[in-house]
């Protein structure tokens, strides 16, 4: 990324695929400056970011030491699933009653794509494609706050806790394409009893990432190193 005139939202975006992705470790320290200077910005973009940032839960402010990549405890990343057990299903629920033609496209188009990728074993781009499904969905449930409290979940269920075993790939893709299916009938009870199995099993499995959570007690330290 370079260049003026690029805006807070993108800066964000950057900034917290690092923090997702374990380029920014839990506890670094985020400062403005160097930020400005790895995006290619000013600060003033960079500042914005950080601030979205921190409402967002992936980012924190200590005292005497500024803005640092948020370190959530085991208890928060428990919580965080809780929730996302009580409102994925939600979701899918609203997207089989308020889908438009639009969105079922783009979900065919999606699971065929994931299905495909999956099968020849070609998983660098199932990441992506599972992030767009999610995000096309939640936009199905026609309603903007629950469609970005469900993005933002799903962000941060990436960032603490790591990705499925490619084998199970092309699973998971056949039960996108169950979902999808649901939806497509407007069938809102098999929508959302497809999310909760998923989940059910998924959730079963989920160990938190070392890198991202810590001990149940917050850490008191200043930070593992600068960007």
């Amino acid at each position: 990324m370079a260049g003026r005139g690029i805006s807070a939202h993108s800066v964000c975006g950057a900034i917290r695929d690092d923090i997702v992705s374990g380029t920014l470790p839990p506890g670094s320290r985020l400062v403005e400056e160097l930020l400005a200077r790895r995006y290619g910005v000013s600060r003033v973009p960079v500042r914005e970011a950080l601030r979205v940032l921190e409402t967002e839960g992936f980012v924190t402010s200590r005292r005497h030491v500024g803005a640092c990549v948020a370190e959530p405890t085991e208890r928060e990343a428990a919580d965080l699933l809780d929730v996302r057990a009580l409102l994925e299903p939600l979701g899918a629920a609203r997207a089989a009653q308020r889908r438009t033609e639009a969105h079922l496209k783009v979900l065919r188009g999606l699971v065929r794509l994931g299905r495909e990728r999956a099968r020849l074993g070609q998983l660098s781009d199932l990441r992506s494609l599972d992030g767009w499904f999610h995000e096309t969905l939640a936009g199905a449930s026609g309603s903007p706050g629950l469609a970005a409290l469900l993005t933002q979940l799903r962000r941060k269920a990436d960032w603490m806790y790591p990705p499925e075993p490619p084998a199970r790939a092309v699973g998971t893709w056949d039960e996108h394409g169950a979902l999808v299916d649901a939806v497509t009938r407007g069938d809102a009870a098999r929508a959302r009893a497809v999310v909760s199995a998923r989940l059910e099993r998924s959730l079963a499995a989920y160990r938190p990432r070392r890198a991202a959570v810590s001990s149940l007690k917050p850490s008191a330290h200043t930070g593992r190193g600068r960007i």
